[in-house]
C-alpha cells in the first residue's frame, strides 16, 4: 500500500550496498510514479537513464528503438555490477522494457501492486512494530530540536498517537510534521483530535505539508486516493464493503455474506484485492495464511469515509451490514444450540461437535462483540439483540465477563428503545449474570429483579422462571440464602409446571447449596441427589459433575469424609471429560483441602498443582496463582 516506506527502503538498502562494494558500478534510480495522474513511461525513463549514463545531446539516438539498444548495450559493456532502482511503479509496462537485458546487474522495483504474472522475488512489506513506530516519531522530533522532551514526558501518547498512525510511516512523518509545527504543545493534544475525528484521515491531512527527505509529499488522502481509484468496480466495493466489517480481521465467510457473493466468488475477489496491497491475508502463528483478511486502519477509515460521504454508498453499507448481521445470528445460534446440546436431541447444523462451535466463537469474539454494539442503530436492533442472547453461554463459559457486561447493555438498551419486552428482560437479565460474575452483587440482584418485573408484565412464564433461578443464585451470593431458598421454589415450580428438565435440575441443585448455607443439610444432599440423577436422566453429564462436587462438599463439610472425596473424583472425571477446567479447577482445590484436613500433605499439594494448571486453561490466572501459591506453602 501507499505509504509503507517503499521508497525509503529502497534507497537505504541501495546506500547500504553501495558502500559494502557489493555494486560497484553505482546505483542508478528513476522515479516512475506509477499512481500519479501522468505517470511515467518506459520510453521517458530510458532517457533519464541515459543521460545518467552519459549519453546526451547529439550522442542521444533519436527513435526509441535505438535508445533502448543503445541503454542495453551500455549495461552490457559495464563491468562493474550496477543496481537499478524503479520506484513507484503501477504497471509492468513501466519497467520491463528497461530491463538490462543481463544478469551481471541487478533491479529493484518498488509498487502498490504485485506483479502477479511475472516470476519476480517479492518483498512485502508491513506497518511497522509498535516499538520501531515511537522510535521514529521520537527521531524525526529531536532530529528538529534536541531539546523536544515530549516523548519522554508523554510515553504512553505517543504510543497511542502511533497506534492511531496505523504504524504507517507515512502517517508517522505526517504526525511528527504536525507535532513539530504545533510545539510546545502536548502529544496528548493530537491524539484528542484524532482519536475524535469521524475520519482520522482528515486530521492527518491537516499538517504543514511539504515533502520528506525522499521528495514524497506529506500527504496521506492523496496517496490513498490513488490507490482507491485504479480499482475495478467489484473491488472498490469489496473494499468499502470492508471497511464496515465488525471487528479488525475479517474471515472469508464473512466476507461472502457481507457482499452477497458465493464464497468461492468472494475469495477470488478478495485476492485480487490483496494484490493491491489494500487488504492483506492473516497469517497465523505458525506462519502459514489462514482465511482471514485484514485492512489497514488507515484504509478502514478512508473507505468508511468514502462511505459516509455518499448516500447511495451508505444505503449499500447499510445492507451488508444487515446481510452480516444475519450471518452471524445464524452461526451464532448453531454455535449456541451445539453448546447447550445433549444426547438425544436433533444434532445441530454447521459445527459437527463442541469443539468447532468453541473454536469458531473464539475466532469471532471480537467481531461478535462489536457486532452486537450496532444495536445502538435502531436499523439492527432487531438482529443484534438475539445475537447477543446467543452469545451468552459462550461468554460465560469462557468467562469473559466484560464482554458479557458490554454485550447484554447494548442488547437491553436496544430492546428498550425498540419496545421489545422480552429482549429487553433477556438483556437485563445476562447484565446481572455478568455483574454477579465480576463481585458487583448488589448490582446483579437489581438487574435481575428488573428482568424478573419485565417478564412477569409480559407474562412470560418461562422466562420468569428463569429470572427467579438466577435472581437466587445472585442472593446467594450477597449472603442472603433464605431469601435465595424462595426465589428457588419459584424457579423450580415454574420448570416443572413447564417441564423443563435441565433447568428443573438447575435449580434443585443451586437450591442445595442455600438449604446447606442455612443448616439445612439433609436436605440439601436430598436436592443434590435429585439434581444429579436428573442430570444424568437427560444425558447431561457436565451438569452431574457440577452436582457431585456440590454433594462432596456438603459431605465434606458434614464429616463424611470418605464419601466426599469419592464424589469428588466423579465430579471431577466429568469435568475433565467435558473440558470444564474452571469446575476441575474448583473440584480439585476441594479435594486438595480434604487431603490437608485428614494429614495428607503430600496429596494436597499435588492437587493443588494440578488446580492450579486447570485454571490456567480456564483463563483463570488469579485462581491459578492462589492455588499454586498455597501449594508452594506445603512444599
Amino acid at each position: 500500500m501507499g505509504g509503507i516506506g517503499k521508497t525509503a527502503l529502497a534507497l537505504e538498502a541501495a546506500h547500504r550496498a553501495c558502500r559494502k562494494g557489493w555494486f560497484p558500478g553505482g546505483a542508478l534510480f528513476v522515479d516512475l510514479r506509477g499512481y500519479d495522474d501522468d505517470p511515467v513511461t518506459a520510453d521517458q525513463a530510458v532517457l533519464a537513464l541515459l543521460d545518467a549514463l552519459g549519453v546526451r545531446g547529439p550522442d542521444l539516438p533519436a527513435t526509441a528503438t535505438g535508445q533502448y539498444d543503445a541503454y542495453r548495450a551500455l549495461l552490457g559493456e559495464r563491468r562493474g555490477r550496477t543496481l537499478l532502482i524503479l520506484d513507484n511503479v503501477s504497471d509492468p509496462r513501466q519497467f520491463l522494457p528497461l530491463l538490462p537485458g543481463t544478469d551481471h546487474h541487478r533491479v529493484l522495483v518498488t509498487s502498490r501492486e504485485r506483479p502477479d504474472a511475472l516470476p519476480v522475488r517479492r518483498i512485502d512489506l508491513d506497518p511497522l512494530a509498535a516499538d520501531d513506530a515511537v522510535v521514529l516519531v521520537t527521531r524525526a522530533l529531536l532530529d528538529a530540536d534536541e531539546r523536544d522532551d515530549r516523548p519522554v514526558r508523554e510515553p504512553e501518547a505517543l504510543r497511542e498517537l502511533a497506534g492511531l498512525c496505523g504504524h504507517l510511516p507515512l502517517a508517522l512523518q505526517i504526525a511528527a510534521a504536525m507535532l513539530r509545527r504545533r510545539h510546545p504543545r502536548a502529544i496528548a493534544s493530537l491524539v484528542r483530535d484524532i482519536r475524535e475525528a469521524a475520519d482520522r484521515t482528515v486530521v492527518l491531512d491537516g499538517g504543514p505539508g511539504g515533502t520528506d527527505q525522499y521528495g514524497r509529499s506529506l500527504i496521506l488522502r492523496p496517496v490513498l486516493e490513488t490507490s482507491y481509484r485504479r480499482l475495478a468496480s467489484g473491488q472498490a466495493r469489496l473494499l468499502r464493503l470492508l471497511a464496515l466489517a465488525p471487528g479488525t480481521e475479517t474471515h472469508t465467510s464473512t466476507v461472502a455474506a457481507l457482499v452477497g457473493l458465493d464464497g468461492a466468488t468472494a475469495l477470488s475477489q478478495l485476492e485480487e484485492l490483496a494484490a493491491t496491497g489494500l487488504v492483506t491475508r492473516v497469517r497465523g502463528a505458525d506462519g502459514n495464511a489462514v482465511p482471514r483478511w485484514l485492512v489497514h486502519d488507515l484504509v478502514r477509515a478512508f473507505a468508511a469515509g468514502t462511505v459516509a460521504a455518499d448516500p447511495d454508498l451508505r444505503e449499500e453499507g447499510e445492507a451488508a451490514r444487515e446481510r452480516v448481521l444475519r450471518f452471524s445470528v445464524m452461526c451464532a445460534s448453531l454455535a449456541y444450540a451445539r453448546l447447550r446440546w445433549l444426547p438425544g436431541e436433533p444434532e445441530p447444523e454447521l459445527f459437527p461437535d463442541r469443539a468447532s462451535a468453541l473454536a469458531w466463537l473464539d475466532r469471532e469474539r471480537a467481531a461478535l462483540v462489536a457486532a452486537v454494539q450496532w444495536a445502538a442503530e435502531d436499523r439492527y436492533a432487531y438482529l443484534s439483540v438475539p445475537l447477543a442472547e446467543f452469545l451468552s453461554e459462550y461468554l460465560e463459559w469462557r468467562r469473559y465477563f466484560d464482554d458479557w457486561l458490554t454485550v447484554a447493555g447494548a442488547a437491553r438498551d436496544a430492546a428498550h428503545r425498540t419496545g421489545d419486552r422480552r429482549g429487553e428482560s433477556v438483556g437485563w437479565d445476562h447484565l446481572g449474570l455478568a455483574l454477579r460474575n465480576l463481585g458487583r452483587t448488589e448490582e446483579a440482584i437489581d438487574a435481575h429483579l428488573r428482568a424478573l418485573e419485565l417478564s412477569r408484565a409480559d407474562g412470560d412464564r418461562d422466562g420468569e422462571a428463569v429470572r427467579w433461578g438466577h435472581l437466587a443464585n445472585a442472593l446467594a451470593r450477597a449472603g442472603r440464602p433464605q431469601e435465595a431458598i424462595e426465589a428457588h421454589l419459584r424457579a423450580r415450580a415454574l420448570h416443572q409446571a413447564g417441564g423443563h428438565v435441565r433447568e428443573e435440575a438447575d435449580e434443585w441443585n443451586n437450591l442445595a447449596l442455600s438449604l446447606h448455607a442455612v443448616g439445612r443439610t439433609e436436605e440439601a444432599v436430598d436436592a443434590h441427589v435429585r439434581a444429579r440423577d436428573l442430570y444424568l436422566a437427560i444425558g447431561d453429564r457436565h451438569g452431574a459433575g457440577i452436582a457431585w462436587n456440590n454433594l462432596a462438599r456438603t459431605w465434606e463439610v458434614s464429616g463424611r469424609t470418605a464419601e466426599a472425596v469419592e464424589a469428588y473424583g466423579n465430579a471431577l472425571e466429568l469435568e475433565r471429560e467435558f473440558g470444564d477446567w474452571f469446575g476441575a479447577g474448583r473440584t480439585l482445590n476441594n479435594l486438595a483441602r480434604v487431603h490437608a484436613a485428614t494429614g495428607d500433605p503430600a496429596r494436597a499439594r499435588a492437587a493443588l498443582l494440578e488446580a492450579a494448571d486447570a485454571y490456567a486453561r480456564a483463563g483463570a490466572p488469579a485462581e491459578a496463582a492462589l492455588c499454586q501459591s498455597d501449594a508452594d506453602a506445603l512444599t
